[in-house]
């Protein structure tokens, strides 16, 4: 089941009920900043999540993945590739 455009797993992240967040493909805003620029790409381009992009995975995606304090060391591009298959 797919829960988010960059990849992230939801129904792990430790914010999900707390924060009432129904993952990015089911909300509008997400709930830690006005706009995700992942899921504005995501949804800009039609696709439902980043391993569907022709540009997969770009460096936007992978400054998420590999940030240093919110990154996951690519965890959600591996996501992503299990999605696409």
């Amino acid at each position: 089941m797919i829960e988010s455009r960059c990849g992230i797993v939801c129904s792990e992240c430790e914010y999900k009920e707390s924060m009432g967040c129904g993952g990015c493909v089911n909300i509008s805003k997400p709930f830690w900043a006005d706009a995700c620029p992942v899921k504005s790409c995501c949804e800009g381009k039609s696709s439902a999540h980043c391993g569907e992009c022709g540009d997969f995975a770009c460096d936007l995606l992978n400054q998420f993945a590999y940030d240093e304090k919110q990154g996951d060391n690519g965890k959600r591009i591996e996501q992503c590739k299990k999605w696409k298959a």
